[in-house]
């Protein structure tokens, strides 16, 4: 998650994390039996959801865990996306900027009508940090989707991209949004920035200036997701998908644009909300909640594995839910 914005975006310092959090488990290493496709069960919904795979999931940030800062490493990480997106059958482009690659992958829908759904992630690092949770967890979660919904029919279409230089000022998703033919039809943005950390101690959660919600408790247990309040689809998308079991979901419906709580401005979700599309951005809350932002230990094995696999299964959810139902309201 970008630290510092230009002037598009308004930015404030940040608040520093509280050093208190939970021990986390080390990530396990998958054998060759575990990435074995597993079964779609049905649950109790309208909607059948596909469950994600946790070792692919795993397997993904620890594949992604190295600083993805200079031209060769963010090479490097295009090439694991782009064989990993092919593998799941889909036919990614490239898409180049000035000093940058965003990453582009599209499946048709079945209805011209019901448009597009989006779901991104950035896929660089600042520098000297391996970015597990910022934001190889992100990158994972699309990766999951692409595998688990390429092959699904449903009415909208789905739109995946890999954003790059995030973390030099949001450029690869306002590259991308500038560009008329890539928003066209676009129904909503689902973007995700750090899904993986959680904390249990009290007061382990820091807050935002400008939240205009609460969250239930000054733990850091729960998935935010904050959405431009003129687009309401989004947000109520991930409120219809509980599960048990799953972390529970702090939705924050922003106002103008996000122009009082110039933190919730600090993704690419930003350019897509500047231009009047509804996007929400998915995320632990970053800085607020893990000490391991931007830092040399933003490391696999500070990931808490059970959070990270319920925030990817929420995002699931709530992507299958707008792509059988979305009607750009």
């Amino acid at each position: 998650m970008l630290a510092a914005i230009g002037t598009m975006f308004v930015h404030k310092p940040l608040s520093q994390a509280d050093s208190s959090f939970h021990s986390q488990p080390a990530i396990p290493t998958p054998t060759p039996s575990d990435l074995a496709p597993e079964p779609t069960p049905e649950i109790a919904s309208d909607l059948q959801y596909p469950q994600v795979s946790p070792d692919r999931l795993l397997s993904h940030v620890r594949a992604l865990s190295f600083s993805r800062y200079t031209p060769g490493d963010r090479l490097k990480a295009r090439k694991y996306i782009l064989r990993t997106l092919r593998s799941s059958g889909w036919s990614p482009q490239q898409q180049s900027f000035p000093n940058g690659v965003n990453i582009v992958a599209e499946r048709s829908g079945t209805d011209p009508q019901a448009g597009t759904i989006l779901v991104g992630a950035h896929y660089d690092t600042v520098a000297a940090s391996p970015g597990a949770d910022d934001n190889a967890t992100g990158v994972a979660a699309v990766l999951e989707i692409a595998r688990l919904l390429g092959s699904r029919r449903t009415p909208a279409t789905l739109k995946l991209v890999l954003f790059d230089q995030e973390e030099k000022g949001l450029l690869g998703s306002l590259a991308f949004t500038s560009k008329a033919n890539n928003i066209a039809d676009l129904n909503g943005a689902i973007v995700l920035d750090m899904i993986g950390f959680a904390c249990y101690a009290p007061k382990c959660q820091q807050l935002p200036q400008g939240l205009p919600v609460k969250p239930p408790s000054d733990r850091g247990d729960f998935l935010a997701v904050a959405g431009d309040a003129e687009h309401p689809a989004l947000l109520k998308a991930f409120a219809e998908v509980k599960q048990p079991g799953l972390p529970p979901v702090l939705a924050v419906p922003v106002p103008f644009k996000g122009v009082t709580a110039p933190d919730l401005m600090r993704s690419d979700h930003a350019p897509f909300w500047v231009r009047g599309i509804g996007a929400v951005i998915v995320s632990d809350t970053a800085n607020f909640r893990t000490p391991h932002y931007h830092q040399p230990s933003d490391l696999p094995n500070t990931i808490d594995r059970d959070f990270f696999i319920g925030s990817a299964q929420i995002v699931t959810n709530a992507t299958t839910r707008m792509l059988e139902t979305s009607n750009g309201n």
